[in-house]
């Protein structure tokens, strides 16, 4: 499976995606709307309440988003996007060999949702009633297991022969990343991804 190319720059929350007054106010529509899904909800939140949020007028949200959908929709798509890795299996120069730990962290720093609790919470509260949110958490799944599969192929390139292990190993990475709002929600504790970082480390023999 490879992962989404795309030549846009993919702004985070708070960024502009130009100089000018009118894309500013576009990210502050979608910063306002990331805050209020992640809060109440989607279904509970009105474009009206958006646009207030964001201070910017009502008519403004949908001249960039003519539906609401639209908004929940750019947010998933531009918040939760994550590099192709190139056709060499390159754009990894973080991955330190013989240091899968320091590898995998530094990994989960250059990952949008390492940033963004608001867009986990998103993701999955909104899973359940949204095709477009469900079908985008499966992809995210999966861009972020072959990153991490193929973090510890170069900080462990003399494990690359023991992939069950490593594809177990990757798998625990993801979860911790994509799934840990939902995991906290359930047992009351954040895990910190560099202490599982550091723990696949040593199940791994380093």
């Amino acid at each position: 499976m490879r992962t989404r190319s795309s030549g846009k720059h993919r702004p985070g929350p708070g960024q502009a995606e130009g100089g000018d007054g009118e894309v500013s106010s576009r990210t502050r529509i979608l910063d306002a709307a990331e805050a209020l899904f992640a809060e109440r909800g989607y279904e509970a939140t009105s474009t009206a309440r958006i646009a207030r949020r964001a201070k910017v007028p009502k008519g403004l949200v949908f001249h960039y988003f003519p539906q609401k959908m639209d908004v929940l929709v750019a947010l998933i798509d531009e918040r939760t996007f994550v590099e192709e890795l190139d056709a060499s299996g390159g754009g990894m120069d973080d991955a330190v060999p013989g240091d899968p730990a320091g590898t995998l962290s530094r990994l989960a720093r250059r990952l949008p949702l390492r940033a963004s609790p608001a867009m986990r919470r998103i993701l999955f509260r909104e899973a359940d009633t949204h095709t477009s949110v469900r079908e985008r958490l499966g992809r995210l799944n999966g861009e972020v297991f072959l990153r991490a599969r193929h973090a510890l192929e170069l900080a462990l390139p003399g494990a690359r022969g023991d992939q069950a292990r490593l594809e177990v190993a990757a798998a625990t990475f993801t979860a911790v990343l994509i799934y840990q709002e939902n995991l906290a929600s359930v047992t009351g504790q954040h895990l910190d991804p560099d202490a599982v970082a550091e723990l696949i480390a040593r199940a791994l023999g380093t």
